[in-house]
This record gives structure tokens, sequence and C-alpha cells, in this order.
């Protein structure tokens, strides 16, 4: 199989082409290598690149001649991170919806009808809770003054007791809080709609909190995980904000990148006109602060300090439930929690200078 790989020279997508190229299969980059993502530009294409191509996935002429005896795409190329205020919010549009457009309306001329999408758990805004008294709830936005004072645990939205966090299944309804969580959640709605037009088949998968080896450092656009490696790497100690007790899951990159491929070798095997979306998580939830302490640990560097910061729009909860990638996909996530830190805090970083990118 041919693969077209948008943004395959960035952190995910370089994992996906050695992924590809390791099952058999052609790996062609697309990718324009914004410094937000390459500080420098590479020597060379990423390992198992069977063709790399310096063009804009935005420019419709460049992603034509770019999908020419394509068999599939798989569309990682995107402006990831909470940014810094709504004045990002052009930036992500931009990058991530009409990037997004323009490749489907490429696709549907070149009749290229296999679609890996790079979707995202922010869609969901906060996780799942459970009331003791009422039970599966949705609790609103935290508010500044809650946050201020310390109050990091979203209340019962009915009765204000306690709740009891859980795991978020694809059939959570959305809730985007964000200008990134909204671009991505347009992503998937036109992939659906491109599917439905042309008879295509397309797989979106929500990556939780993705890390490993060649993610960016030093940017306001970066996961946590960078945040606490870079400190380290400086001899800092990693600054953890709230009170460190938020869940994520944090999923290697590698095993991301086997989701990617799975999800390209069974696309074909979808109904016409379908979109199916996937959680891509490890299915082990860890805070913050402990995924702080691990990197810290593993990295002989200075134990994580609790700040109590906070940023408005950052939700408290966010952990996944991946059963349906599992049992449809036959995909396994391989690198525990533990290894993969240790692994993390001893790898390089990719460098960067601003917003970041796949």
């Amino acid at each position: 199989m041919r693969v077209l790989v948008t943004g395959g020279a960035g952190f995910i997508g370089s994992h996906i082409v050695a992924a590809l190229a390791s099952r058999g299969h052609e790996a062609v980059v697309l990718d324009v290598l914004l410094p937000a993502a390459h500080a420098t530009v590479p020597d060379r294409p990423p390992p198992g690149t069977a063709e790399f191509l310096r063009d804009d996935v935005r420019d419709a002429e460049a992603v034509a001649r770019a999908l020419r005896g394509i068999d599939a795409v798989c569309h990682q190329a995107a402006m990831v991170g909470l940014g810094k205020d709504f004045a990002d919010a052009p930036a992500y549009a931009g990058c991530n919806d009409l990037g997004t457009a323009v490749l489907l309306a490429e696709m549907a001329r070149a009749g290229v009808r296999h679609l890996v999408l790079a979707a995202s758990m922010v869609v969901y805004g906060e996780g799942r809770y459970d009331c003791p008294r009422h039970g599966r709830v949705a609790p609103g936005p935290r508010s500044a003054a809650d946050l201020a004072a310390g109050r990091f645990e979203p209340p019962c939205p009915r009765c204000g007791a306690a709740l009891l966090p859980g795991l978020v299944d694809e059939d959570t309804p959305a809730d985007p809080r964000n200008v990134y969580a909204a671009t991505k959640l347009a992503q998937e709605h036109l992939a659906s709609a491109w599917a439905r037009s042309t008879g295509g088949r397309a797989a979106g998968l929500r990556y939780h909190n993705v890390y490993g080896p060649g993610m960016p450092r030093d940017t306001p656009y970066a996961g946590v995980a960078s945040f606490f490696r870079s400190s380290l790497a400086r001899g800092q100690a990693p600054r953890v904000f709230e009170d460190g007790g938020q869940r994520r899951d944090f999923v290697h990159v590698t095993d991301i990148a086997a989701a990617n491929v799975a999800a390209l070798e069974a696309v074909a095997a979808r109904p016409p006109g379908s979109y199916r979306a996937y959680n891509a998580g490890s299915g082990t939830p860890h805070t913050v602060g402990e995924m702080a302490a691990a990197l810290a640990d593993a990295s002989g560097g200075p134990a994580p300090r609790v700040t109590g910061e906070f940023r408005l729009g950052d939700v408290r909860h966010i952990t996944a439930s991946s059963a349906r990638l599992r049992a449809e996909l036959g995909w396994r996530p391989r690198v525990g929690f533990t290894d993969g830190m240790a692994d993390f805090a001893r790898a390089p970083q990719r460098a960067a200078d601003g917003a970041g990118a796949r």
C-alpha cells in the first residue's frame, strides 16, 4: 500500500512512517516543515520515507500532485496544543480545518477513498464523572474563582457533591472547550461528510496524551510531558500545576504509530460512506504528578514542585476506554508507563520555536 502521510516529518508522523515501512508499505511524506515544529530543516526525510514532498497541505495543487498513485491517506498535519490565547484561533482554523478541507476535496477529485485522521481526546472536554446520588453527570467548565481557591475537582452540577472520574468511550457527547478542541472536532465532521459524499471509508484516532522520542521541546504549545522533560534537561524541577492530581492517559508514540498502521490496514473493510472514531490511549490512567515524578526519578533530576497554578480551559480529568480499538482492530499498547517514562527521560527531543505541529 502506498500511503500519503501529511505532517510525516513531525513527532508522531515520523514514527508512523517508520511503522509503515516495517510493515512493507510505502510512505509518501507531505510536510511543509514549518519552523513551529522544525527549528532547523532536517538533513534527510524520516527513516522509511519512499518520497518526500516539502509542500503545504493547504495548497490544493501540491496536494493533488502528492495524491498521484496513492492508496490511502494518513492525515497528521495539524497545529496542536491549547495555545496561549484566543488570538491563536485563525492559525488553528487555518492549519487544522482549512488544511483538512483542502486535502479531502483533492482526495475526492483523485478518487482516493481511504483515510485515517489524527483526531484528539480534547473533543470530549471534561472526562466521565459519576455522582453517588445522580449517576453520570456532565460538570461545566471550572471557574477562575474555584481554581484560584484551590478547588480543582469539578462538583456535581446538581447537588455539589464530589464526583468519581471514569473512562470516556467514543459515544460520549463532544464538548470542546477551547479553540484547538473545536478545530479537532470540525476535522472529524469534515471527514465524516467527505466519507458520506464520496463513498469513502474513514477512521479517526482520538489520541490521548502522546509522548516519546522526538517530542518538541520549549514551546507553549507542547504537551505537559514535554514541559517536564525540558525542565529536567535544564536541571530544573518540573512545575506541576494545580495539585498534580489531574488524571490523564499517557500513551507512547510507538503505540500510536502502530494504531495508525492497524487502522490503515483495516479501513478498506469498513462500509462505504462510513466514519468510525476510536479512542487511542494506554487504558491505564495516571496523574500528572505521577508522570512528573516518574520522569524525575528516571532522569535523576530534582523532584517535581507542585505550584497550584492553573490555566483556564484545562480540564481536570480525561481518560479513555480504548476497548473499541482493541476489539475491532486488534491493537494493543506495548509500552508500559514505567518503561515508557524511563525511555522518554533519556530520549532526545525535537527543537521547535513556536506553535506545535505533528
